[in-house]
């Protein structure tokens, strides 16, 4: 589990909007990109992301 304060200053590094936690990721609504976590590290790479499933909810 992250600590709700590093959670509270990380943004996505693609668009720098505001992430939410959302299982062992971590979700860009903005830009529709969703970083993992690792053994409770964020991955916070642009190349590490993947694109939000269409069906996946907002």
């Amino acid at each position: 589990m992250l600590d709700q304060r590093l959670l509270d200053i990380l943004v996505c590094p693609e668009c720098k909007g505001d992430i939410r936690l959302e299982g062992d990721w971590l979700i860009c609504e903005k830009c529709r990109l969703k970083y993992p976590v690792r053994d409770g590290i964020p991955i916070m790479l642009v190349d590490e992301a993947e694109k939000l499933d269409e069906d996946q909810e907002s």
